[in-house]
């Protein structure tokens, strides 16, 4: 057991945060292939996209890193873990403005939008959304999304930061065949608006203050426009922590004085995409480029359920007729993800770290780890054989060349609070 001065000398390490720390951090969050520079070393960082709040993120000493183009904060002042355990007790704000928003619009907007993504949007209700992938021909995943319908000739879509240039390629190359023949549809890119993630406990009673919309009203995935400090703006219940809480877009203009207003109160932090990753893998929410890749199905990633029971006879998008396949034949998927809870001492598991069954045997890779600041211990997602996915499975982790035991286990790893109708 470390003595009560190491334990010290490493909150304060970790508060500190060396620029090794904040890059290692970094790259667990970023898609594959994102560079990652602490920004002091930039002599210019003029080529990197800024969101409005980049000075506030400044101001408040965050640590800038290079984050799919855009200078955000890895980490603020306090540390990861301090961050994480707030965001659960109380309410963090994150700055998610480099998130890809944007609308599908037009007659046959449905129509096209379902070509593209395995939802059921038609059989979603006016203000209501729903998780969803965007397929390639053979059935993997090009990214996952958050698609909201406004009505049936209106979608607002958030697609991710590090798969926004081939998203925008693959939505406009189907968009040309679709005019080409005819149809009335439209694809927008709302760069004119930032977008806010309010997450916590005391999210609902903060944000109430600041609105007189009635937020009770407001169920997961539900989505509405009400005006939020005075200004117009695009709510939605959702987000990425497994905490009850919102997505707001809001005009570029006041999306400053909105969060600052926010951060007034003193239940609210600014949280970085640090504590972004610890609370998603706790909640055992997927990041694109470790969890999702275009090699891997839906029912691999085990999100059979984002495929709505009204397609899966046709599967009439992008790929069906190979997730059919493994729809009505389970036997033929020949990995599952799973979560992973470690029952011995040991390094926390990183992206490649193998999976070994219990004569040595590789059985998967780790895709997501890390230390769980609310649990207090290791965890990780990754991919396995699926003889060995049922939870209660023992297993073994090497990372770096050291093999700590571990337990497939169900996620998410916390208990979630989405705000749902009794």
């Amino acid at each position: 057991m470390f003595a009560r001065v190491v334990r010290r000398a490493a909150d304060v390490a970790r508060r500190r945060a060396s620029d090794a720390t904040v890059m290692a951090m970094a790259r667990r969050v970023m898609p594959v292939g994102t560079t990652v520079t602490p920004m002091r070393t930039y002599a210019d960082v003029s080529h990197l996209k800024r969101t409005p709040l980049y000075e506030t993120h400044v101001a408040r000493g965050g640590k800038m890193v290079d984050f799919a183009g855009y200078a955000l904060p890895i980490q603020y002042q306090d540390s990861i873990m301090e961050a994480t355990k707030h965001c659960r007790s109380n309410a963090s704000l994150f700055d998610v403005s480099h998130m890809l928003g944007s609308s599908i619009r037009g007659k046959d907007a449905t129509k096209f939008l379902e070509s593209l993504v395995v939802a059921d949007l038609k059989g979603l209700k006016d203000g209501t959304g729903t998780l969803s992938v965007m397929t390639n021909e053979r059935g993997g995943i090009i990214d996952d999304t958050v698609i909201t319908k406004v009505n049936m000739n209106d979608y607002y879509v958030v697609l991710n930061a590090g798969c926004a240039e081939k998203d925008q390629a693959h939505i406009n190359a189907a968009l040309a065949k679709a005019k080409a023949n005819g149809m009335d549809v439209d694809f927008i890119v709302h760069s004119d608006r930032s977008l806010l993630a309010f997450q916590g406990p005391k999210a609902m009673e903060v944000l109430q203050r600041v609105t007189e919309f009635d937020l009770s009203k407001l169920y997961f995935g539900m989505f509405t426009s009400m005006k939020v400090n005075g200004g117009d703006v695009w709510v939605t219940r959702t987000g990425y922590t497994g905490e009850d809480g919102f997505e707001i877009s809001v005009p570029n203009a006041d999306a400053v004085a909105l969060a600052e207003k926010l951060e007034s109160y003193d239940e609210v932090r600014f949280a970085a995409l640090g504590p972004r990753d610890s609370l998603r893998l706790e909640a055992g929410l997927c990041l694109y480029g470790n969890d999702l890749t275009e090699d891997i199905t839906p029912p691999e990633a085990g999100l059979t359920w984002t495929i709505g029971k009204a397609r899966r006879e046709l599967c009439d998008f992008t790929g069906g007729d190979i997730i059919k396949k493994q729809l009505e034949d389970p036997k033929s998927i020949p990995r599952r993800r799973i979560g992973l809870t470690f029952t011995g001492k040991g390094a926390p598991a990183r992206q490649h770290s193998l999976i070994l069954d219990n004569d040595g045997n590789q059985i998967g890779e780790v895709t997501s780890g890390g230390f769980s600041p609310v649990l207090q211990k290791n965890i990780a997602m990754g991919y396995v054989d699926k003889a060995f996915a049922k939870a209660g499975t023992e297993m073994v982790v090497e990372t770096r060349g050291k093999r700590t035991p571990a337990v497939a286990t169900k996620m998410p790893f916390i208990n979630t609070t989405y705000y749902r109708p009794e």
